[in-house]
């Protein structure tokens, strides 16, 4: 059988592990001996852990307090990622367990800890790291925060944003106030760099899931502000109310210029049935007497084993009536060997969102 792609084997593995333990070897690194005890476990481990597990093997490699650990960790950085890119150069992971360790051994020494989670973030970002220190010291890391969000690197000034997110993917949970980090976010949101001003779209958006009105009045008086560039501005805006989107958020819909409550005859053309493996061909036609703006989603009713049902928003169209009509199709496949969701046989309902709105809704068989 042929073995599928594995990002944790691509990320960390003996070369990635042979490359860190060059940057550290000298005198008192034991650079064969960190190799082989970081090998003798890794492939057992899953990402996340692969990263706590190399953090370990460094503690254990080069033990002591954060005095006595940061020269060593700053001797063996490489140059920061390139200054002058302004997007989509992450850096490499494995730097990350770096983090973790600067985490583990300065969490209660926590000025010199964030200046050198201040280095580490141009090779990897800290946004992981920088959590515990969130938890313990808050008021010490948001001051920090207010002196990065002027920082020359623009890594740095992601990690204001990413670090402070409210649900970060794989991130420890912070006990700030979901607005907490608002005024930062105010001064990074004129950000010249997409890489930063991404991280303030997808911080918002985590806050929409609970006080989505904040979100809307905050966007609201960044355009007032005239901070950004009006088209950047318009793609965080599209950015950060995603998920409001998907969820039928009128106050969203508005935002992004699409009246929920426009005058629209819809209809939803479906098969009376599809089979697993197979897809089921959808049709929509959308007609009013003017050509509006308009963002449409089906939305896809799953059977579930023991009889439940869960419901999954899927983008169909953005855009715009022509001569008050609009037709739209989309073939969505029925796989039958993914591996994240089981296909259940059994009747299935699909609704037609327009502007935020379930404006038609039909139902197909679907056979085993």
């Amino acid at each position: 059988m042929t073995q599928g792609f594995s990002l944790k084997d691509q990320l960390f593995n003996a070369d990635k592990v042979a490359y860190l333990a060059g940057l550290f070897d000298g005198p008192g690194f034991d650079a064969p001996g960190f190799q082989a005890r970081v090998m003798a476990r890794l492939h057992e481990l899953e990402l996340k852990a692969r990263i706590d597990w190399i953090a370990t093997c460094l503690a254990e490699a080069v033990p002591g307090a954060l005095p006595e650990v940061a020269p060593v960790i700053l001797r063996a950085l490489p140059p920061p990622l390139d200054p002058t890119l302004s997007d989509d150069d992450f850096g490499d992971f494995i730097f990350a367990p770096l983090g973790e360790w600067v985490a583990a051994v300065g969490i209660e020494d926590p000025e010199p800890a964030l200046d050198l989670l201040a280095e580490l973030t141009q090779r990897f970002s800290m946004e992981w790291a920088i959590r515990p220190f969130l938890n313990r010291w808050p008021d010490q890391v948001l001051a920090q925060m207010e002196r990065w969000c002027d920082h020359d690197s623009y890594h740095v000034r992601r990690l204001v944003s990413e670090g402070t997110r409210p649900r970060l993917p794989w991130g420890l949970g912070v006990s700030l106030d979901v607005d907490a980090a608002l005024p930062l976010l105010d001064r990074l949101h004129g950000d010249p760099t997409r890489y930063v001003t991404r991280s303030v779209a997808n911080h918002l958006n985590d806050i929409a899931k609970k006080a989505p009105d904040l979100v809307l009045t905050r966007l609201g008086g960044w355009r007032e502000e005239g901070r950004q560039r009006p088209e950047e501005l318009s793609w965080m805006t599209g950015h950060a109310l995603r998920g409001l989107v998907k969820a039928g958020h009128p106050g969203a819909m508005a935002a992004l210029g699409y009246d929920p409550d426009v005058a629209l005859d819809v209809q939803l053309s479906l098969p009376g049935e599809a089979r697993i493996g197979d897809a089921v061909e959808i049709g929509v036609t959308l007609s009013g007497a003017r050509d509006v703006p308009v963002l449409v989603d089906y939305i896809l009713h799953f059977q579930r084993p023991g009889g439940k049902v869960s419901a999954k928003v899927h983008k169909l169209k953005q855009a715009r009536l022509s001569g008050g009509r609009l037709q739209l199709s989309k073939r969505h496949k029925l796989k039958g060997d993914a591996s994240t969701f089981t296909l259940v046989p059994g009747p299935h309902r699909v609704e037609v969102q327009v502007n935020g709105r379930v404006r038609a809704a039909g139902s197909f068989d679907l056979l085993g």
